[in-house]
């Protein structure tokens, strides 16, 4: 994909550049399998929460068993994204649902809320266990087969919470300082991220402004075959016109749903996780420029002789390999992503472009079907009256 256009050269048909897409990850190469599904509801004199099964089949030698299954809620999977942030900073994290918000509480355990929530869980796991590093990571592997006690005790193995402030506030004072010299390819790499997530952005509020429109189009549509259907009931002489109307409209309105559902399941789960991949990327780029300010501030401080020389060099050393660390990671796991986002917006588009074909060549021989019937009933009325 260019950073400036979202049209690359397209095959000559949908159907063999859904073809033409390779993923990386063969199904018959994967030894975990990861499924999010049963949520449940917990109600305590303190909260009300959901609970999700996590149910993992895996062939690899490092777990205890080829088989696990837990219980997990929403919380848990935000311990798990820090984490992982935490111990690969500059990798790029799957984005987890956003948490929810106070003012739709009402809805909160909606159960399409709840689904749809479900849904962006199961490929947030799935995304870490196809991750040729994330998928190896220690906290990943208890978060899939601790139960709760087990994994309430993980976490308070933690960093303290005086060290976690430390760490902060260096993060903070690093990107305070801001980067001087940031590298070429990061600087192409962060004009990307921004024109990308203006983009996505801009495509997610369309799509949803169309899918809200269909909505009220097909919730009015709806009404209008029972009206000709009780229309017909006085009109003795349009009574079979208005019921083959009725009929029209009706088949019009199951195709619409369709369409819809299509919509739903198929374009705007994949626009708006991209949306949030945007967010996630400008977080691995700031961490990135974090380590690296945090490199030419000891830098500075040895060639003004701010400090213990012996010391600072020391130290220079093991910033200068933890950048080197930090920017090949992101290289790698760059273009992984590029190219997964591609597969993935290619083929969701691809989808909803060959639904909407399909929705309109039904509509078409709906209403061709009716016309074609009204006009033979015509002929054969003319022919009797010409008798």
């Amino acid at each position: 994909m260019d950073m400036n256009s979202f049209s690359p050269v397209m095959p000559t048909s949908p159907l063999s550049m859904i073809n033409q897409i390779k993923f990386e990850d063969e199904p018959d190469l994967r030894d975990l399998f990861i499924t999010v599904d049963e949520p449940e509801s917990h109600v305590t004199t303190i909260e009300t929460f959901i609970t999700y099964r996590i149910t993992t089949k895996t062939s690899r030698g490092e777990f205890d068993s080829s088989e696990f299954e837990v219980r997990r809620r929403y919380q848990d999977f935000l311990w798990l994204k820090g984490k992982l942030e935490e111990a690969h900073p500059t990798l790029i994290i799957p984005p987890l649902p956003e948490k929810f918000i106070v003012k739709g509480m009402v809805e909160r355990f909606n159960e399409d809320f709840i689904e749809t929530r479900r849904k962006a869980l199961h490929k947030f796991l799935n995304r870490i266990a196809d991750h040729p590093t994330l998928t190896f990571n220690e906290d990943f592997k208890v978060f899939l087969t601790a139960q709760a006690w087990e994994l309430s005790s993980h976490k308070k193995q933690g960093p303290s919470l005086l060290s976690r402030m430390g760490q902060t506030v260096r993060a903070i004072a690093s990107s305070m300082r801001g980067v001087k010299h940031r590298p070429e390819e990061f600087m192409e790499m962060n004009n990307f991220i921004e024109v990308f997530s203006q983009k996505i952005n801009l495509i997610d509020k369309i799509s949803q402004r169309i899918y809200k429109e269909e909505r009220e189009y097909f919730d009015e549509m709806k009404e209008y075959g029972p009206i000709h259907i009780l229309w017909s009931a006085s009109e003795e002489d349009l009574a079979d016109t208005l019921k083959g109307l009725a009929s029209c409209i009706d088949k019009c309105c199951k195709a619409t749903e369709k369409r819809m559902s299509g919509l739903s399941e198929a374009l705007l789960p994949v626009v708006h996780e991209y949306v949030l991949y945007s967010e996630m990327l400008m977080g691995v780029m700031k961490r990135r420029d974090q380590i690296q300010a945090e490199l030419d501030s000891k830098v500075e401080a040895l060639t003004y002789k701010k400090g213990d020389s012996e010391l600072l060099t020391e130290e220079i050393g093991k910033l200068e390999d933890k950048v080197e660390c930090a920017n090949n990671a992101l290289k790698a796991d760059w273009e992984r992503w590029r190219q997964n986002m591609q597969n993935d917006i290619k083929s969701a588009f691809t989808e909803m472009a060959e639904d909407n074909i399909h929705y309109y060549e039904q509509c078409l021989a709906t209403w061709e079907s009716f016309l074609t019937a009204q006009t033979g009933l015509h002929m054969e009325e003319d022919s009797e009256d010409k008798l």
